[in-house]
């Protein structure tokens, strides 16, 4: 029997599997090598994640050492103007509709439209004929009734003498006398027809009755007027007013000071309430407050040489009420408001800023009045605080000293 034929016959017992011990430690090795490259995975990804905090946290120190740049003004200690604001409309000083006396047909006009003419100034001429024909015929009469009242004089004086005599009666002296007496009284009246018809004949010529500028006539050379017509109006420019109101809770130091006899003065800026336009003085107030707006019309008064100010025209007025002494003023863009209160930035001497606390007085236009927190000298950031935080560094574009409030383009 062959060798082959005698190992194929001995039970599997005795000889064993060659594969069978191999099955169990493979899973072990294959859950080692994936803890391994767990492990170094992790620590990889642990590696790159601190990197990039670094890198960051580096990014962040160079752009905190990185100078901003920013817009900045120094904080002036000067005088600080006190303007209460208000919209108000130009008003002629004087304004006068011209229009004739007497009917008739426009001859001339002695003026252009637009013009500037003198009080006495002749500017029209109505038809005088008709006047001079009323003038004639109240000479004449007056010459007819003189020619009469001589004539009774004459036989007043004869009856006189008679009556005297007792050649005729009483009676007949009296009613001569009392004939001399009413031709003397239609002698004042036609005296009181020529002057009449002289004062119409005068109305013929229509003269300025104040100083100021022509506007557009109203009719023309040829038309027939009325005492009720319109040629032309006439307004006062030089002086000229502005009648604004103002809210009654800010009338206060106004009506105490005009009760003081304090001269309150007055800037007219445009609409945009950005170019002044003419300087002038309060002059009066309304006597009683609107109750339906709260407010009270006051009236200023400008001399207007250069006629800068046009009647109806809407003006923003700036009246000076006070005067605050030595105030710290900055720009109001400055001034940064937080949960803590107001504070501005301030740049350092060596171009870093720091956080300010501040206490503001007032705001007017662009311009806050400071009590507390910053002294005259320090420059504070006006544009650009949105990028800065305290320590940061930057470089202040413009540096210039801030205008005087009220001090606008003119």
């Amino acid at each position: 029997m062959a060798t082959q034929d005698v190992l194929s016959r001995v039970p599997e017992s005795y000889t064993g599997s060659p594969h069978q011990p191999g099955r169990k430690w493979v899973p072990w090795l294959l859950a080692v090598v994936f803890a391994v490259v767990a492990v170094l995975g992790w620590r990889a990804a642990t590696r790159r994640r601190q990197e990039e905090q670094a890198l960051r946290a580096q990014q962040a120190r160079a752009a905190a050492l990185r100078p901003v740049p920013v817009a900045a003004d120094p904080a002036t200690r000067r005088d600080f103007p006190v303007y209460l604001t208000g919209l108000g409309s130009v008003t002629a000083y004087n304004t006068v509709t011209v229009q004739p006396h007497v009917a008739g047909q426009i001859m001339k006009l002695f003026f252009q439209e637009g013009q500037h003419v003198q009080a006495g100034q002749p500017l029209v001429e109505i038809d005088p004929r008709p006047y001079q024909v009323q003038l004639q015929q109240a000479q004449g009469q007056l010459a007819h009734d003189q020619a009469q009242l001589h004539e009774a004089l004459l036989d007043l004086a004869r009856d006189k003498a008679l009556v005297g005599d007792g050649v005729i009666p009483r009676q007949q002296f009296d009613t001569q006398q009392a004939l001399v007496e009413q031709l003397q009284g239609s002698l004042a009246a036609d005296k009181a027809q020529i002057a009449n018809a002289q004062l119409n004949l005068s109305y013929c010529q229509l003269t300025a009755p104040i100083s100021g500028k022509v506007g557009l006539r109203m009719v023309d050379v040829g038309n027939i007027v009325q005492p009720s017509t319109g040629i032309l109006v006439i307004t006062q420019m030089q002086p000229i007013a502005v009648i604004f109101t103002l809210p009654e809770e800010q009338l206060t130091p106004v009506l105490r000071g005009l009760r003081l006899g304090r001269s309150f003065p007055v800037d007219a800026y445009d609409r945009s309430d950005v170019h002044k336009i003419a300087s002038g003085a309060l002059l009066a107030t309304d006597n009683l407050i609107n109750q339906t707006t709260g407010t009270l019309r006051l009236k200023a008064k400008f001399s207007n040489q250069d006629e800068s100010l046009f009647p109806n025209e809407f003006v923003n007025i700036h009246i000076e009420t006070e005067v605050l002494r030595n105030a710290t003023v900055i720009p109001a863009s400055a001034l940064q408001h937080g949960t803590q209160g107001d504070f501005v930035f301030v740049v350092r001497p060596d171009r870093t800023v720091e956080e300010r606390s501040v206490h503001a007085e007032m705001t007017q236009g662009n311009y806050v009045v400071l009590s507390s927190g910053l002294q005259p000298g320090e420059i504070v950031v006006t544009d650009g605080q949105d990028k800065l935080h305290v320590g940061s560094h930057v470089t202040p574009q413009t540096l210039h000293t801030t205008h005087s409030p009220g001090e606008q383009s003119s």
